[in-house]
């Protein structure tokens, strides 16, 4: 595994073949330049805390996009493996899903487990100009929030400081 980016620092662009919503599509970093992006990774398709954190992420779309956020999601798998697992188990899932078969991407964000050809639970917040605000990564066994990650990126819409536990609507620390 890699420590190859860091928070404060331009993204790694990447171009990959995607699913999405039924079809396969090529998709680049640098085709939501000008808006948030919240690219997760996921170990493999066909597997049990998954789909858990997929459909969270699907149930959440419209929150990301009322905050100019476009969700990515992304795994080793192939589109084929993605085409058939979304359509079996997944329908809900209109976001694209990217095809990191070369593990490249994976690497380059530094969640690749070189020996099992898969990636750690990663999430990361890109904003506006390639910039990454936000990152975390958790162990293949333990599922994240996906409100944390709206709860944090709406902290990072203020521009400001932002105690702990702080939610829309409270203050800041101007």
């Amino acid at each position: 595994m890699s420590n190859a980016i860091k928070v404060g620092t331009i993204a790694p662009e990447f171009k990959a073949q995607a699913y999405v919503d039924g079809h396969f599509k090529e998709v680049s970093l640098k085709d939501y330049q000008g808006k948030w992006v919240c690219l997760f990774f996921y170990p493999l398709d066909f597997t049990f805390v998954c789909p858990t954190e997929i459909r969270a992420f699907a149930q959440k779309e419209a929150e990301f996009k009322e905050l100019g956020c476009q969700l990515l999601g992304c795994s080793t798998d192939s589109v084929y493996s993605h085409k058939a697992w979304y359509e079996r188990d997944l329908k809900e899932v209109k976001y694209p899903v990217l095809a990191d078969t070369a593990h490249q991407i994976a690497k380059s964000y530094g969640v690749l487990i070189e020996e099992q050809g898969i990636a750690l639970r990663g999430t990361f917040l890109i904003d506006p100009k390639g910039t990454l605000q936000w990152m975390s990564v958790n162990a293949l066994g333990t599922g994240r929030s996906v409100d944390e990650v709206i709860r944090t990126l709406q902290a990072l819409h203020t521009g400001e400081l932002c105690p702990a536990e702080w939610k829309p609507g409270k203050a800041t620390l101007k």
